[in-house]
């Protein structure tokens, strides 16, 4: 659910605007007690449209804020409607995004102040498989998992996995199946990125040397890649027989094109 908060008469304006332009949205003009409501509709979840000073904003969500992966997106404008500002949960959360959504609908200045937000990340599938895992299967979760991230195929650079894995006819198959390239990893180069792993399994560690095969074939490829620290856009899903998790990273600017 998408709030739209407005606190002056021209902000209620905008805020009419923007409600019948979105989906799931609801217009909030002057809501009383204003700081409560906010608070409960952040802790719900909701994303908050707010038409007021950034001041007001953060003095009423400050007690509420857990973590950049778990808050909702917060974004500010001003009453005349000249700038959208993502000010919470920028790239996790949604922020940045739906600000460029409210930007072009508004014909508005769109003001991002996270890092490389005009880049265009890479985005890197991590896959883990049983052997002799079928390829329709591998084929059913990545799908499966690129819906749940909200992404394309044409999106993704590459599917990865570890070196144990270099053989393994399923995840060939599906690289050829869709014209992505197939990257695989040594056990040293996966542990790079154990620190950024959603979880870790002590199982998996024991059977194969790492503590996650898609979470890390997919963070370390997206390093590779760019040259800069990835980070989790899918955590680790399951099928019978496979797993599959997606990363992203930010190109430097001295790599685009």
């Amino acid at each position: 659910m998408k709030r739209v908060v407005a606190l002056t008469e021209a902000g209620r304006r905008l805020g009419e605007r923007l409600a019948a332009a979105l989906d799931d949205a609801e217009l909030w003009y002057r809501p009383e007690p204003f700081v409560e409501r906010v608070q409960q509709a952040f802790q719900a979840g909701d994303a908050l449209i707010m038409i007021c000073a950034t001041g007001i904003v953060l003095r009423a969500i400050a007690p509420v804020i857990i973590s950049k992966r778990q808050d909702p997106p917060v974004v500010v404008l001003d009453e005349a409607g000249r700038f959208v500002v993502p000010l919470l949960s920028g790239h996790e959360g949604g922020a940045n995004e739906l600000a460029r959504q409210l930007a072009e609908l508004i014909d508005a200045q769109l003001v991002i102040t996270t890092a490389n937000p005009y880049l265009q990340p890479v985005y890197c599938v991590g896959m883990g498989c049983e052997r002799g895992c079928e390829t329709s299967e591998l084929h059913g979760l990545l799908e499966t998992s690129l819906a749940s991230a909200g992404l394309g195929l044409v999106q993704i650079d590459s599917i990865n996995s570890i070196d144990l894995k270099a053989d393994e006819s399923g995840l060939i198959a599906l690289g050829e199946m869709l014209d992505k390239p197939f990257r695989v990893f040594d056990r040293q180069r996966l542990h790079k990125e154990d620190a950024l792993l959603s979880t870790r399994s002590d199982y998996v560690f024991d059977t194969v040397g790492v503590y996650g095969v898609a979470e890390s074939a997919a963070l370390h490829a997206a390093r590779v890649l760019t040259g800069n620290t990835p980070e989790l856009v899918l955590a680790k899903q399951k099928s019978k027989r496979a797993t599959c998790a997606i990363a992203r990273a930010y190109p430097s600017l001295d790599k685009q094109p």
